[in-house]
């Protein structure tokens, strides 16, 4: 598989986009990775790059779009914040990708047994430990899991069916704040120029569930 140039980008659609990484995610599981030359793709993509997709996932060492999906070099943007939320330099890296460089798909990819959202969860524990940071960046899931705990279940990152409550609404609501804080890209998306859309990793299985 080559990489993608300005004509091959300009005539993918958002359903194709979306339809090339759904195709990938079934070679990654049967562990059918597609024929790429890797340096061919160096060499085609020195001048410059036509990704056809914007992926924002965690940085969990699981993860990786490029791997998870069978893409190549020039293939995709790949933005990676612990806990895969929104901020203001996550917007401006994603109307570069679309806005700029001409991707066609936003995908917002959380993942099982997300670290970050454990770290939300026993956050009392967490802010125990003094690392002013970290605490900074669990305190984002405190509406969400709000949000989605029941009246008197536990607060603990070994409840697991809480922590993929918190999983799925945190992807869905990364997906809201795309649209409320964004204008371009709220958009581009009215317009049928992107689509925005949430997915689910499986660390057990690789398999990716579109939300």
């Amino acid at each position: 598989m080559k990489a993608h140039t300005y004509e091959t980008q300009s005539t993918i659609t958002p359903e194709k986009a979306l339809e090339f990484l759904k195709e990938g995610n079934q070679r990654f599981v049967n562990n059918l990775k597609a024929n790429r030359d890797l340096l061919e793709q160096v060499n085609a993509t020195r001048e410059g790059q036509w990704p056809f997709a914007v992926v924002l996932s965690c940085i969990d060492s699981r993860t990786s779009a490029e791997l998870i999906f069978d893409q190549g070099l020039g293939d995709v943007f790949s933005i990676r914040i612990a806990g895969n939320f929104i901020n203001q330099d996550i917007l401006g890296s994603m109307e570069f990708g679309c806005n700029v460089a001409g991707s066609k798909l936003i995908v917002v990819l959380g993942h099982t047994k997300c670290g970050a959202l454990k770290g939300g969860l026993d956050a009392a524990q967490i802010e125990g430990l003094g690392m002013d940071n970290l605490n900074h960046l669990i305190n984002h899931f405190d509406p969400i899991i709000t949000e989605v705990i029941e009246e008197g279940e536990e607060r603990s990152s070994k409840n697991a069916s809480l922590l993929e409550r918190l999983n799925q609404q945190n992807v869905k609501n990364a997906i809201e704040d795309i649209r409320k804080q964004s204008s371009t890209l709220k958009k581009l998306e009215e317009e049928g120029k992107i689509k925005i859309v949430g997915a689910n990793y499986d660390v057990e299985t690789g398999a990716v569930t579109w939300l």
